[in-house]
């Protein structure tokens, strides 16, 4: 069944939609969505332009989804009804600005589904860097490119020992239900990392959304990975690019993309740096969750 109906605000190209209706499609119709201020905002409607949803959204500002989402869950709980609570967010609302209130409620273990759908820069602001932006990416604030490394969110949300971390790609959609499958079967704080290809904010063709989800996955840069009761391994493709001769070259990604059209041929070997070390911060991780075994 599909839950997000037509004629939605998203820009040509934007993955937003399905992304978020591929998660209903496992949730269903008993699904209530906190939305901060983002690009979902206006795609999933506000009083003017309303609201192209099968299910319950929650507006929130900035910072305060997750605050908002363990409120909703407790009161359903107090009058014993039951849905799930999933949080949509983006990168700078959950790397930046409401990091505080994800990490309360991971801390506590609030019964609630986060998903971050990672484009990478404020796009609804006008395409400042995040968090999340990665370095040498051109962003309205890093005109000549980001000088620092992306914030390994994923592995933050790990520290936290919560039951279950994902990240996603829209590109593998059974990976991305299995992932979405497991995350709804679970209680607790759940975290699921998406990276969402922003066509304006990347500067490609809207028609290159897909091609560029699976690119991320196929390069190394974008990993495939499951974090479940301390246990850490990689998932789908990512699981055979443990040795990197198998991933296709990084300029195969960059190349599609305007906002990595003038990076300097030193911050391209920085980001490069950038992958080998997230690479090997999965290799040691998923090797000592192995060595000592899952939380109890």
């Amino acid at each position: 069944m599909t839950y997000m109906l037509k004629g939605t605000a998203a820009c040509p190209g934007c993955p937003i939609p399905r992304e978020l209706d591929m998660i209903l499609e496992i949730t269903g119709k008993n699904s209530i969505v906190v939305i901060p201020a983002s690009c979902s905002t206006v795609i999933m409607g506000t009083d003017s332009t309303g609201q192209p949803a099968e299910v319950t959204v929650v507006h929130t500002p900035f910072a305060a989804a997750a605050s908002v989402a363990t409120g909703i869950e407790e009161a359903l709980e107090t009058q014993g009804k039951e849905a799930t609570v999933i949080v949509w967010a983006g990168d700078g609302s959950t790397s930046d600005i409401g990091l505080a209130t994800v990490s309360g409620a991971a801390e506590r273990n609030e019964n609630i589904m986060y998903v971050c759908y990672d484009n990478e820069a404020y796009m609804n602001t006008g395409v400042q860097r995040s968090g999340l932006t990665p370095r040498g990416a051109w962003s309205t604030t890093t005109p000549e490119g980001k000088t620092e490394f992306k914030k390994p969110l994923p592995f933050i949300m790990m520290e936290h020992k919560v039951p279950y971390v994902a990240t996603l790609s829209i590109a593998y959609t059974f990976d991305y239900q299995s992932k979405v499958k497991k995350a709804a079967s679970m209680k607790g704080f759940r975290y699921l990392h998406l990276l969402s290809p922003c066509p304006p904010g990347w500067r490609f063709d809207a028609s290159k959304t897909i091609e560029l989800a699976k690119l991320a996955v196929d390069t190394g840069i974008w990993p495939l990975m499951e974090y479940e009761k301390g246990v850490l391994k990689l998932t789908g493709p990512s699981a055979m690019l443990v040795n990197k001769a198998r991933r296709k070259p990084l300029d195969e990604y960059l190349n599609l993309q305007g906002r990595f059209k003038n990076i300097s041929q030193e911050k391209k070997e920085e980001l490069e740096q950038d992958i080998d070390a997230l690479w090997n911060e999965i290799a040691l991780r998923a090797a000592l969750s192995k060595q000592f075994g899952a939380q109890t």
